[in-house]
């Protein structure tokens, strides 16, 4: 996704507040090689597992992790300056189980930053990858969603993705669908695309 201003990191930090005190798991699911979130997630939650669902991504991210620039968590590993990820993975969206051969522990809370819009080419594919993320979560769980406005593309570092064009109101159905309470949603707009929209949702009980 393409840099967001100051109103995603309040959306991001509001949420992250409400987090579980250097307890539990988050999964994150975003386009490209996006780390700054997890600068601020790895200060409310005990263990971050990050999966990528594109070869390039997964490999970008795996030179963070290689170089030192991130962490994988390693018993006696006390650097808090970086985030520490429990894993990184390879998925396959179209899998019913998108981590097969490994199946995750359900989730405390859920980040996604504009995956959805790159791999969904209509309604139907938005839905149903959305169910299947939505399922990483346990119940009472909290989903952090970011996505561009009706935009035909998006910029992830010099690369031009195509997206699924869609509405706000669209989302907000489709995720009441699965069942989720909407807590918080801010629309902003940015210089690269005309509208990112963030979604705080609960998982209900």
């Amino acid at each position: 996704m393409p840099d967001i201003p100051e109103k995603r990191r309040t959306c991001r930090g509001r949420w992250a507040l409400e987090g579980h005190g250097k307890e539990g798991l988050l999964i994150d699911l975003s386009i490209g090689c996006l780390v700054d979130h997890l600068y601020t997630a790895n200060k409310y939650f005990k263990d971050i597992i990050v999966l990528k669902a594109r070869e390039r991504d997964f490999k970008d991210m795996k030179i963070l992790v290689d170089t030192g620039k991130l962490h994988v968590q390693k018993e006696g590993n006390s650097d808090h300056g970086k985030p520490t990820i429990q894993s990184l993975l390879k998925i396959d969206p179209e899998k019913e189980n998108m981590t097969q051969p490994k199946t995750l522990p359900p989730a405390d809370a859920v980040i996604s930053a504009g995956l959805l819009d790159v791999i969904s080419k209509d309604e139907k594919d938005y839905k149903r990858y959305l169910r299947k993320f939505l399922r990483l979560l346990k119940t009472g769980g909290h989903l952090l969603l970011f996505g561009a406005l009706n935009a035909t593309y998006i910029k992830v570092g010099e690369e031009k993705l195509n997206v699924f064009k869609y509405t706000e109101d669209f989302v907000r159905k489709a995720l009441t669908a699965e069942n989720f309470i909407i807590e918080d949603l801010t629309t902003v707009d940015t210089s690269h695309v005309k509208r990112v929209i963030c979604i705080t949702a609960n998982k209900e009980e």
